[in-house]
């Protein structure tokens, strides 16, 4: 049984929550940077994962009369902040790792090597608490890639601990630390841009919709498609709507009917509004404030 939605959030953000404080503290206390840069990148996604977390509840509250489709644009716009915090936490790590080049610090990689373990077990679990519709849900994917993201680099701080017990190189100290910057830059640039179109109504990636424009105008009676847009309303929700010019109105509600439900099943576009238009003489969205072509 998947987790609740929102109890998923909770328990990831109050466990990452807990580690983090646990790794500053090691990291404080053996000067190495390569900890106190993974507690700081924790740090900005627990941070994230309180935001997916609040996101998550307002998405459940009901519409009202004066926002009619509820909060679930929260869901959106989480991300995109998410993303914000991850950019400016990867160029503060990356500043900080050039001015330890010069005379990196003698660390005590046992310390490393046994905190960032922990923290492999922790982010993996978590993940795995997200994991569950994460690939229809932009809010949740961006808790579940930067969880998997941590994972990776604490398996990378790790492998630095074992180089420098092993080889006494203290340079691998920073260089984590420029990797974890890396690793953090490249996740929040790609969901930045996910969700700066989400957030902007663009028509969600994995549709197509020159695919949704043919399917409509390949239906039985229809003679063009115009006013078409799509766009995600939130977690898991897709929005379209569109004017149909068909003349034939003798089937006109079984054909809705057929047409709502092949959307969702072909291309999950799961809140379609239909205008059904009886001739090309329909102009009314065809002025200077509605400019739809």
């Amino acid at each position: 049984m998947h987790a609740h939605p929102t109890r998923a959030f909770a328990v990831a953000t109050l466990v990452n929550l807990a580690y983090t404080a646990v790794e500053a503290w090691y990291g404080f206390a053996t000067d190495s940077l390569a900890l106190l840069s993974d507690a700081l990148h924790n740090l900005g996604d627990v941070a994230g994962l309180a935001l997916a977390w609040g996101a998550a509840v307002l998405a459940r509250r009901a519409p009202t009369s004066t926002h009619t489709y509820g909060w679930r644009r929260a869901t959106l716009l989480s991300p995109l902040a998410n993303a914000l915090l991850l950019v400016g936490f990867a160029g503060a790590l990356v500043w900080e790792a050039v001015q330890r080049f010069g005379a990196p610090p003698q660390v005590p990689a046992v310390p490393v090597m046994a905190v960032a373990a922990v923290g492999i077990v922790v982010n993996l679990l978590a993940a795995k608490l997200m994991h569950a519709g994460h690939e229809h849900d932009l809010n949740r994917r961006a808790a579940f890639l930067h969880l998997m993201a941590d994972a990776a680099v604490s398996l990378a701080a790790v492998l630095a601990g074992l180089g420098m017990w092993a080889l006494g190189w203290r340079w691998l100290d920073p260089a984590t630390a420029l990797l974890i910057s890396a690793v953090v830059a490249v996740s929040a640039f790609g969901l930045l841009r996910e969700s700066f179109n989400a957030a902007m109504d663009a028509v969600p990636a994995r549709i197509e919709r020159t695919d949704v424009a043919d399917f409509l105008g390949s239906q039985p009676g229809v003679q063009a498609v115009h006013h078409l847009h799509i766009w995600s309303l939130g977690a898991g929700e897709i929005a379209m709507t569109a004017h149909l010019v068909r003349p034939a109105v003798d089937d006109h509600d079984a054909f809705l009917d057929r047409i709502c439900h092949e959307l969702d099943e072909r291309f999950g576009i799961n809140h379609p509004t239909l205008q059904v238009e009886h001739g090309a003489a329909c102009e009314h969205d065809a002025h200077d404030r509605a400019p739809h072509h």
